[in-house]
């Protein structure tokens, strides 16, 4: 792909993910996502279609209303990005068309995911229902029909469960205090997305992640106290114990994006950095 097609599939990336922000915010609001001009959510004033170009719009405008000057939400610009980024990746990937179509709406769906859970601390039924829907059907579109149940590919169906269980397990065991049923969910996507073993890496990969990321900003937040400095923003509006809920749904999503990108697999010891490279 030249520069040009790069960009244009760039910007196609960033209007789909001004529609995701939109999913995000309108999402169990009982508004439909499809349907109603964009308002700013401090005065209620309709937007025109200057003031809903991607990233353009909230860079002119400074972040801010033009109307109220109520400060707009970073989520905009940075859900715009990245959903651009995604759609370039996925790309450079080559696959087919009906291939490439199916992982952008698995990748935007769980681009959505993502950003939800950290707003609201859950995971939205409707979105993970959709995740492994399309895991399902990238499944059986990569395979021969009439191999489906045989060896390794019957792996790959059963993959959801095996990783749904373990989730479902400590959900029920706790009582829903350690972790919640909405990770299980997802961890049944992924299953059928990505198969067992890549599956099981993910997973993995999402616990260490996870770990390393409170670790480190505990760390922080006591290195600041010890120093008697005031700490930064984030960590200051955080405040992580180790009885501190953290949303483990990003990184179970960021850990599927660097497992499906890098082809990392902790079974077996390979590694491809860029699929697309």
């Amino acid at each position: 792909m030249d520069f040009l097609n790069i960009a244009m599939v760039f910007i196609l990336g960033t209007i789909i993910g001004s529609f995701l922000n939109v999913v995000i915010y309108r999402y169990n609001s009982g508004t439909s996502p499809l349907t109603g001009r964009s308002q700013c959510l401090s005065c209620g004033k309709t937007l025109s279609w200057r003031q809903l170009v991607p990233i353009f719009s909230f860079l002119v405008s400074r972040g801010r209303c033009a109307k109220c000057g109520v400060r707009l939400s970073w989520q905009y610009p940075i859900v715009e990005a990245i959903s651009g980024a995604i759609f370039v990746a996925v790309f450079l990937l080559g696959k087919p068309i009906s291939e490439t179509v199916i992982l952008l709406a698995i990748f935007s769906t769980l681009l959505a995911i993502a950003v939800y859970d950290l707003r609201h601390q859950i995971i939205p039924d409707g979105l993970a229902v959709l995740f492994a829907v399309l895991g399902l059907v990238k499944f059986f579109l990569a395979v021969d029909i009439s191999r489906a149940f045989h060896f390794p590919y019957y792996w790959t169906l059963i993959a959801g469960p095996m990783l749904f269980f373990p989730f479902w397990a400590l959900w029920f065991v706790s009582r829903g205090r350690w972790i919640g049923l909405g990770d299980g969910k997802l961890a049944l996507g992924i299953g059928w997305f990505l198969g067992a073993t890549l599956g099981g890496s993910a997973v993995m990969l999402a616990f260490w992640v996870g770990a390393v990321y409170a670790l480190a900003i505990m760390g922080l937040q006591r290195a600041s106290q010890k120093l008697k400095k005031v700490a930064p923003a984030f960590l200051s509006n955080t405040q992580l114990s180790m009885q501190s809920e953290i949303p483990f749904g990003p990184f179970l999503i960021l850990a599927v994006f660097i497992v499906y990108f890098t082809g990392v697999n902790f079974f077996d010891g390979s590694f491809m950095f860029l699929n697309f490279l």
